[in-house]
């Protein structure tokens, strides 16, 4: 059966399936990601042209839920220089100093570009709930927060794109004993990883109110089932194209005729 992608009213994470595929052909569907992704790399060139749209790609998931996996492979075909990445890790004491949005709006992608938040400002109401780092009167506050801000940005020609990589418990556990036994991935196992997965229960209670909450006709949220890495990534491309496609992205037409030029 089916499960949905896009969210457009309130869901439980415990009836998504993270091990979920359509029943697709592995390889088939890499083909298929392939052509999207060469998609996506000629759509972006619309958008740089054009200069006018952004496009935003948030995204969010437990450690090892691949999102850095994930944005390398549908980007592949892209010009780098009409990409902007931000990473959200603890605040800086400069960013402290300022409300929680105040980072995050100076890297919001300028027009022509494809933004992309590896984390994000959901940042401030997941771990910041999980692990206390603040008052329930403050980090609950910040639901309507980030509503109002997104809503702000997509009014302005931002177009966002949010998705949730969903893995399970037992997957997230084969990928870190993978960076244990792999000295080509140690440099990806950091002991605080083990300290959020004990508090796995708390951060899917976490996301799942983050996504029902924020989860606006404006930007809503899309839930990755991500244990199987070739179908998240064709979900992601997939959505990616049709996203770009719906932009209804032109060529700028020339500022003057140019059949008047020649070139000796």
């Amino acid at each position: 059966m089916n499960q949905p992608i896009k969210i457009l009213s309130p869901i439980r994470l415990k009836d998504f399936n993270p091990d979920f595929h359509e029943g697709l052909d592995k390889d088939e569907t890499r083909q298929k990601t392939e052509r999207f992704c060469q998609r996506i790399g000629e759509l972006q060139q619309v958008l740089h042209a054009e200069a006018a749209q952004a496009l935003l790609i948030v995204l969010q998931g437990m450690d090892t839920s691949g999102k850095d996996g994930a944005i390398r492979r549908v980007l592949d075909f892209v010009n780098p220089a009409g990409i902007e990445v931000a990473n959200f890790k603890a605040p800086s004491a400069e960013e402290l100093a300022h409300d929680f949005l105040w980072r995050v709006h100076q890297v919001v992608p300028r027009y022509g570009n494809i933004g992309v938040f590896n984390r994000s400002h959901y940042e401030d109401v997941l771990i910041v709930r999980v692990m206390k780092l603040q008052p329930v009167g403050v980090w609950r506050a910040r639901y309507e927060q980030i509503n109002s801000f997104e809503k702000h940005i997509v009014a302005n020609g931002i177009v966002l794109l949010k998705f949730f990589l969903h893995i399970s418990r037992d997957e997230q556990g084969e990928r870190l004993r993978a960076r244990i036994a792999d000295p080509l991935k140690n440099w990806k196992f950091q002991p605080e990883d083990l300290k959020m997965r004990a508090h796995w229960t708390k951060f899917q209670k976490a996301y799942e109110d983050a996504i029902n909450y924020c989860s606006t006709h404006y930007a809503p949220w899309h839930v990755i089932p991500a244990n199987r890495k070739w179908y998240r990534d064709y979900v992601v491309a997939k959505t990616i194209v049709k996203t770009l496609e719906a932009m209804k992205l032109k060529w700028p037409k020339p500022h003057e005729d140019l059949r008047k030029f020649k070139i000796f």
